[in-house]
């Protein structure tokens, strides 16, 4: 079985974050229809952390996964008005590019790992937390790597608001 009491929530295209996620049905949380994705790890939501890579694994639904996928557990909540909260272990989509305003992890002068929207111009980057209380980070777009994209949520239910 999954995660005990786990949801599963698979995010929508061409919707803002905050309003994206889909509640996947129980019949998609059955033994039959999780694989494995690789645990990598945590992600920082709030101030960036230092990249550290765990070697676990997690079972989720397969309409989460897709070509290079893994997860991330997420510590902070620099991320609650886009529906992650600490805690959350967030699927991710690897990819090396994102469009401005996606929801990215993102790799720091290849040291620290944080999850933003990310925003691109000729200044620079600024990633943005969705979290009124915390301030964005404005780097030069040579500082920042993109590592993924958010795709899923998986949250235990007792964290659930």
């Amino acid at each position: 079985m999954p995660e005990v009491n786990a949801q599963f929530l698979l995010r929508r295209p061409n919707l803002p974050l905050a309003e994206a996620w889909a509640l996947l049905d129980e019949a998609d949380a059955t033994d039959e229809h999780l694989i494995e994705v690789p645990l990598l790890g945590s992600v920082s939501a709030g101030l960036p952390i230092e990249a550290c890579l765990d070697s676990t694994s997690i079972r989720v639904p397969r309409r989460m996964v897709r070509r290079n996928t893994y997860a991330l557990r997420v510590r902070g909540d620099s991320m609650i008005d886009c529906n992650i909260f600490d805690g959350d272990v967030i699927i991710i989509e690897r990819q090396e590019s994102a469009e401005n305003g996606e929801t990215a992890v993102v790799m720091i002068n290849n040291q620290e790992v944080t999850l933003k929207k990310l925003y691109i111009d000729r200044a620079g980057v600024r990633l943005q937390p969705a979290n009124e209380r915390m301030a964005p980070i404005f780097l030069k777009n040579s500082d920042i790597q993109v590592l993924g994209l958010v795709m899923g949520v998986v949250r235990q239910e007792e964290l659930a608001a």
